[in-house]
């Protein structure tokens, strides 16, 4: 994915809550190990979204909430909404709350429901059109780290480290390396993204800006100049001087092929 504007996320980040940070795994975690359950996010995103909140504070009526939901189940195949309405429930009763009027963010995600609909959102905007074949979780790896997602990049690409070996492991590794090195950049945490970094470059040295795998090939030669310029612009920082000038450098990509 390449965009014209950076993406929402290419900025500094607050930390979820563990919580949240697991309400939101949990989904992406199903939706990277079958297509389908990319279903898991789009609740989050219209139940969370601002407009609908301001306009529905007593909840969302079920009929206009399966409206809202049915277009973009449709978008994955998907024809008969109260169904998976129905199955998310019993399956992630975490997913909302009945209220006087309706429909409500469950309330371990309703204080920061804005925050959670943006980012189901664009994790299921990253998700979605991908091959729903063995290439996957690598192009959706790719997306998400196009999407500045790093946290949810790294997420994709462990499932295939986990179960790689030799020069493929090497290579995911020095991708997730460099996905986490960036997320310590949204954080504004120099040691972490610095380390992260060099490790990811020496783990990346011998693919000379390319990254073979059996689901296509990932171009990462721009992105291992953004790093290295990082580097060398923290190196010349004073160790009490503001970071904020990292988001004016290149923002990374990656292209599969």
């Amino acid at each position: 994915m390449t965009c014209a504007t950076a993406p929402v996320f290419w900025a500094p980040q607050q930390r979820l809550p563990i919580p949240l940070q697991r309400f939101v795994r949990v989904r992406l975690e199903a939706a990277l190990e079958q297509p389908k359950d990319r279903a898991l996010l789009i609740w989050p995103t219209v139940l969370g979204a601002p407009r609908l909140r301001e306009t529905h504070p007593g909840g969302v009526g079920e009929a206009e909430l399966l409206q809202q939901a049915g277009r973009m189940l449709a978008a994955l195949g998907i024809t008969d909404p109260e169904a998976v309405w129905r199955e998310t429930l019993n399956a992630y009763p975490d997913t909302a709350d009945r209220g006087p009027d309706g429909w409500l963010p469950q309330r371990i995600w309703e204080p920061l429901a804005p925050q959670i609909s943006l980012r189901c959102g664009v994790i299921l905007l990253a998700l979605t059109g991908q091959p729903e074949d063995d290439r996957y979780r690598l192009a959706s790896g790719v997306t998400l780290f196009n999407s500045a997602l790093f946290h949810e990049c790294h997420d994709a690409l462990e499932g295939l480290w986990t179960v790689a070996s030799g020069d493929l492991k090497k290579g995911l590794q020095g991708l997730i390396l460099l996905a986490a090195g960036f997320y310590h950049q949204q954080r504004q945490d120099v040691g972490g993204m610095m380390s992260l970094w060099r490790d990811g470059l020496k783990a990346l040295a011998s693919f000379e800006g390319e990254v073979p795998t059996p689901w296509g090939r990932v171009d990462i030669a721009e992105c291992v100049d953004n790093v290295e310029q990082r580097l060398q612009w923290l190196r010349s920082l004073d160790s009490e001087a503001p970071v904020d000038g990292l988001w004016d450098l290149p923002r990374p990509e990656w292209t599969l092929k």
